[in-house]
C-alpha cells in the first residue's frame, strides 16, 4: 500500500500533534504503506458540502465551482491527484459517502464496529465510523482489509466479524438478490438525472445475474431525522469534555484534552457558522430537555434497524442514490440536504458502499449499496463487478 493521507483540520486544532498514532495508521504502516499527507475536512466534520474548512472551501475536481461534498471533503478531491491512492474519512452523517458521490470516488461507510475508532476525532461514539476512500473497488477493499478488526482500546467495538475483502472481488454476482428502495428516490430535492442513472446501474447489476426488484419502506424517508438529537447534543457534550467520552474504561487522550480545553477558550469567533450552530443547539437540547430527546433518539434505534433488518433477509443489498441531488455551487449553502439517504445508515450501523455510477452536467452521479451487519463484502463484490462491466464516465 502507497499514497496514504489522513483526513484532519480545525482552527482550534492548529498546532496539536497526538502523542500517539491512531490505530488504523499504525495498522497501515505496518503493512507498507506510506503517509504522504494531513488533507482538509469541514470544520469538527459538521457540514456535508466542504466549505467550511478552516482553508476555505475544498474545490470539486470535476467542476472548481462546485462543492466537493463533506466533511471528508480532502479525502475526496484528492484522489484526483496520482500520487495519492487511498484515503481516510469518518462518517457520522455520510460524510465518507457524500465526498464520494460528489467526487466522483468509492468509499465505504463500514458496518459499525468494524474498524477501530481509537485515536479518531468523535462526534458521538454511537454514530463514529471510520472507512477508505479511493478510485476503485480494489483499494477499497484492500484497505477495509488491512484497518478492520478487533482494537482492544475501542470501546465501541464488540463482536467483530473482519472478512478477507480482496477474495471477494471477482466472484459473479449471479443469484444476488437487490431491492431498490423506492422512497431513497423521492427526497426534498432528488433530481431526475441522479434517479435515473442510479436505477439504470441497478439494470447493469440485473444483466450481471443480480435478481433486482423495487421495494418501499416508508420508514426510510424520515429516518435520517434521528441523527439530530443524537449528533447535536452528543457533540456538545463531546466539546464540554474536551473531546474525551466518559464512563469507559479505555483509551482517554489527555494531551488532546488539555490542548482543546485552553484552544477552545481562546479561539471561539474562528469556528466555523456549523460549529456554532451545532453546539448551540446541542447545548439548547441539553438545557431545555435535560437528555430526554437524545435518550428518546437513542432508544428508538434498534426499532429502525429492525425495520432495514428485515428488508436485508429479503435482499442481499438496498440501492438507492447516495446523495439525491448532484453538487451545487459553493455559493448555494446546504449543509445537511444530502444526508437524507446516507444519514439513516450511521444511526442503524448498516455497512453502505458508495460508487460513481455515471456524470450529468460534469458531475459524478452515484449509486449506494446498504448491507448487512458484517456483510461488507458483498457490498465490495456488488461494486466491484458493476465497475469492471462499465465506463461510468462515459454514462
Amino acid at each position: 500500500m502507497a499514497g496514504i493521507p489522513i483526513c484532519g483540520g480545525s482552527h482550534i486544532l492548529e498546532g496539536f500533534v497526538p502523542d500517539d498514532d491512531a490505530t488504523i495508521v499504525s495498522r497501515m504502516l505496518d503493512e507498507g504503506a506510506e503517509i504522504v499527507a494531513t488533507l482538509v475536512m469541514d470544520d469538527f466534520g459538521l457540514s456535508g458540502d466542504g466549505t467550511t474548512s478552516a482553508h476555505g472551501p475544498t474545490l470539486n475536481p470535476h467542476r472548481p465551482e462546485y462543492c466537493v461534498g463533506g466533511s471528508s471533503c480532502g479525502s475526496g478531491a484528492a484522489l484526483y491527484y496520482d500520487w495519492i491512492d487511498i484515503t481516510i474519512g469518518t462518517d457520522q452523517g455520510g460524510s465518507i459517502r457524500m465526498p464520494s458521490s460528489w467526487s466522483g470516488v468509492v468509499g465505504i461507510k463500514p458496518t459499525y464496529g468494524l474498524v477501530p475508532y481509537t485515536g479518531v476525532m468523535s462526534i458521538d461514539p454511537s454514530l463514529d465510523h471510520v472507512g477508505p476512500m479511493a478510485r476503485n473497488v480494489s483499494d477499497v477493499a484492500l484497505a477495509l482489509e488491512v484497518i478492520a478488526g478487533k482494537d482492544p482500546a475501542d470501546y465501541r467495538q464488540q463482536e467483530v466479524q473482519a472478512q478477507p475483502y480482496c477474495e471477494t472481488l471477482g466472484k459473479d454476482v449471479n443469484g444476488l438478490r437487490l431491492g431498490i428502495l423506492r422512497e431513497g428516490f423521492t427526497h426534498l430535492g432528488a433530481q431526475e438525472d441522479v434517479n435515473a442513472a442510479v436505477r439504470k446501474a441497478a439494470s447493469q447489476l440485473q444483466r450481471l445475474g443480480a435478481k433486482v426488484e423495487e421495494v418501499s419502506l416508508p420508514e426510510h424517508r424520515e429516518a435520517w431525522q434521528f441523527l439530530w438529537p443524537i449528533a447535536l447534543e452528543g457533540m456538545a457534550t463531546l466539546a464540554r469534555g474536551n473531546l474525551q467520552g466518559r464512563r469507559h474504561a479505555r483509551r482517554y487522550d489527555a494531551a488532546l484534552a488539555d490542548f482543546f480545553g485552553v484552544a477552545r477558550l481562546k479561539q471561539p469567533v474562528t469556528q466555523a457558522i456549523t460549529v456554532k450552530l451545532v453546539l448551540s443547539a446541542g447545548e439548547y437540547l441539553h438545557e431545555r430537555y435535560h437528555g430526554r430527546l437524545y435518550a428518546k433518539a437513542q432508544n428508538l434505534r434498534s426499532g429502525l434497524r429492525a425495520k432495514y433488518d428485515a428488508m436485508l433477509e429479503r435482499f442481499d443489498a438496498l440501492v438507492m442514490p447516495s446523495t439525491p441531488m448532484k453538487s451545487h455551487r459553493r455559493e448555494e449553502r446546504s449543509p445537511y440536504a444530502m444526508l437524507t439517504n446516507t444519514a439513516p445508515f450511521d444511526v442503524t450501523g448498516h455497512p453502505g458502499l458508495s460508487l460513481p455510477c455515471g456524470m450529468s452536467d460534469g458531475l459524478p452521479i452515484s449509486l449506494m449499496l446498504i448491507g448487512r451487519h458484517f456483510d461488507d463484502a458483498t457490498l465490495l463484490r456488488l461494486g466491484y463487478a458493476y465497475e469492471q462491466s462499465i465506463d461510468w464516465r462515459k454514462i
